[in-house]
């Protein structure tokens, strides 16, 4: 230990966490220990440098409340969760495929009947929002429960924005014997990711910016199912080919087309004109 120093180091570290009894624990910090030593190695950083960093970090932290987690947004806009999230979820198969959380899902959602609105102050533009929930062979899944989340018409979660009564666009719905959901709702928008923090300081100082394109969440799942985390994303949206998140996927982009029909917006309980969408999940 008396000579530590740039090639001493990580051998140094690695010995002393030798005698970890946890061996996931052991591997996980040999791995973390070897890449940012060569980290370090590579880009030289000043004390400044370093500072700034330690700094950036407990400012994250700070952040960080009951419906803000600028830690998840690091992850996210680094490309850190869509990762593990690729890394967990390596399949061969036509189950839907997931995506990112994100950090305004909020749990214990109401429990709506199938066919009600999820928005509770009325504001934007209708949507119908309908299809199955499938297995791999195609039957149709009952009891089925699809939670569901998204942001109002001017680009904000309820829990963002004091002018939405608490649990708007927010709702869960579970299925019959013939798998088929549909709820009425309103056209998602494309919004920012919070940007008047750490992250957003991040993101401007890269040059690049804080958009997500117009998405709906899903969290769907089913008894001696694996549950799907998942978003269904607007065709057409400016930003799905640079999402801050990186959380695009070709199979959940739908068209969101509008309609014009007096008779068929009376039928659905929805004003006229609206739009419609419609997926369906597939389960593994």
């Amino acid at each position: 230990m008396r000579d530590f120093n740039e090639f001493t180091a990580t051998t140094a570290v690695l010995e002393r966490n030798a005698n970890c009894r946890d061996e996931r624990l052991r591997r996980i910090m040999t791995s973390i220990v070897t890449h940012l030593h060569a980290v370090m190695r590579e880009v030289e950083p000043t004390f400044e440098e370093w500072a700034f960093v330690i700094d950036f970090l407990t400012r994250t932290g700070q952040i960080c409340d009951d419906t803000r987690q600028e830690f998840i947004l690091l992850s996210d806009t680094l490309g850190i969760s869509m990762l593990v999230d690729a890394i967990n979820h390596r399949r061969n198969s036509a189950a839907t495929e997931s995506t990112v959380l994100g950090p305004f899902h909020v749990a214990g959602a109401p429990c709506l009947q199938m066919g009600d609105s999820i928005s509770r102050d009325g504001n934007g533009e209708p949507l119908y929002m309908s299809g199955r929930v499938l297995d791999q062979s195609g039957a149709p899944i009952a009891g089925a429960l699809l939670d569901v989340w998204q942001t109002s018409h001017d680009g904000f979660y309820d829990v963002q924005d004091e002018r939405q009564p608490e649990m708007n666009l927010r709702g869960r719905f579970v299925t019959a014997g013939d798998g088929r959901y549909f709820f009425r709702s309103i056209k998602p928008s494309s919004y920012p990711i919070p940007s008047d923090g750490t992250v957003g300081r991040m993101l401007n100082a890269l040059g690049r910016h804080p958009m997500r394109p117009a998405h709906v969440h899903f969290i769907v799942s089913a008894t001696g199912y694996e549950s799907v985390t998942t978003h269904v994303f607007v065709e057409g949206d400016p930003y799905l080919e640079s999402d801050a998140v990186f959380g695009v996927k070709e199979s959940l982009i739908i068209p969101f087309p509008p309609r014009d029909d007096p008779a068929a917006a009376a039928h659905l309980g929805v004003g006229n004109p609206f739009f419609t969408a419609e997926y369906d999940f597939v389960l593994q």
